[in-house]
């Protein structure tokens, strides 16, 4: 079986995260694409997310709801945090042996990837998705990889800030029962 875990703190969900999964997804001929929302990313411990992990779930299993080879994990959340890649690698391998696994990504995380804890374990186990803008990212010696063009404009922190003072999410950038579930969290 095929299988892309996405990784990110999901706060919240946008069409972008969605446009990402649906690229990968077809263009890799993938089975099923799981998300996994972040307990606490190593590269923002103590930084407080504006949705809890409930909110996150649920804004994520409505976004995917109509993605018939989507699925959302809890298995991240269930994890001691900090959120650690290969942690996440070693227990889908553990319950699903034999599974051929990817990771999606964007370009921002694909630069910092030699900074991933256990970054050797997880180039033996992973081939990377990289979504990215203009320009493919320069490949990695010994990284197995995948470029997909295409990149949404939607922005979680911008997201947040609108959310925050109460003024519109640019028309595109959520799934309609997304923000009106996070416009009635916050």
């Amino acid at each position: 079986m095929k299988t892309c875990l996405f990784g990110g703190s999901f706060d919240p969900v946008h069409l972008g995260h969605l446009q990402m999964a649906v690229n990968a997804q077809r263009t890799c001929g993938l089975d099923e694409v799981v998300f996994l929302p972040a307990a606490e990313s190593p590269f923002k411990q103590g930084k407080r997310m504006m949705f809890s992990d409930a909110d996150r779930l649920a804004m994520l299993r409505l976004a995917t709801q109509e993605l018939p080879w989507a699925r959302v994990s809890e298995l991240d959340l269930q994890l001691p945090p900090p959120s650690w890649s290969w942690r996440i690698v070693e227990a889908w391998n553990t319950a699903h042996p034999g599974a051929e696994l990817y990771w999606l990504l964007g370009t921002d995380q694909w630069d910092e990837l030699h900074r991933w804890g256990r970054y050797d374990y997880l180039v033996e186990h992973l081939t990377f998705i990289v979504c990215h803008r203009a320009h493919a990212p320069a490949p990695r010696e010994g990284v197995r990889a995948v470029f997909l063009q295409g990149m949404h404009p939607a922005s979680a922190s911008e997201i947040r800030r609108r959310l925050a003072e109460g003024a519109p999410v640019p028309e595109g950038w959520m799934h309609p029962a997304c923000e009106e579930y996070a416009r009635h969290s916050i």
